[in-house]
């Protein structure tokens, strides 16, 4: 029987988060409030669809920004803050205070099905997996073995380093949880395939 899922979402400090992103909350003016909630909502959306999919467990956000920290806390999220900075280091600290199944989840996933997420994990199959962005050259999701390092190798052409590694690449229908966002145009992407709650209607604010 397959093992549940804790996935660890780490998240940078809101006035260095998603810089290719400002302006797209407020046509382009590019007020940090207005950036800043705008990436609160991608990540509220991201992590609202992970954590009601089949198979993930628990859901824990790595980042040490005390606004971002308030909002999730508040909506029964739980936070824990960085250890050492970098995106490796944030999803090895996060694995370690969770349970013997765990997965990576990028957190700019605001167009996310739960469906989605939850057949891809069903496709690991408890083997050590990942799934590559629609580009296929990053990573969306990795998915460590039971009982075995999570072994993250995210960053530039984090698909190739992956398989490098020995995970299975996992191949399905789920555009969603391959578009993660770092552009406007690619949460115009995102738009298309349907964006969730939050961020739709920050996004829309600035048409």
């Amino acid at each position: 029987m397959r093992s549940y899922l804790d996935l660890v979402v780490p998240v940078k400090r809101l006035d260095r988060a998603k810089s290719r992103l400002v302006g797209a909350a407020d046509g382009g003016i590019g007020d940090p409030l207005a950036h800043a909630d705008l990436v609160v909502a991608v990540v509220l959306d991201t992590i609202t669809a992970a954590s009601g999919a089949d198979g993930v467990r628990d859901v824990v956000v790595v980042t040490s920004d005390p606004m971002l920290t308030a909002v999730l806390r508040a909506e029964g999220i739980r936070c824990v803050a960085e250890a050492e900075p970098g995106l490796n280091e944030a999803y090895r600290h996060g694995a370690s205070m969770l349970g013997r199944h765990v997965g990576a989840l990028q957190a700019d996933l605001p167009a996310l099905r739960s469906a989605e997420l939850a057949a891809a994990i069903a496709a690991a199959d408890d083997k050590r997996a990942f799934v590559a962005d629609r580009q296929g050259t990053g990573t969306t999701l990795l998915i460590g073995a039971p009982g075995q390092p999570l072994d993250p190798r995210f960053g530039v052409g984090s698909a190739q380093a992956h398989r490098e590694s020995g995970a299975v690449e996992l191949v399905g229908d789920w555009p969603s949880l391959q578009c993660d966002v770092d552009t406007e145009e690619d949460l115009e992407v995102a738009a298309g395939l349907g964006l969730g709650q939050r961020t739709g209607r920050r996004f829309r604010l600035s048409a």
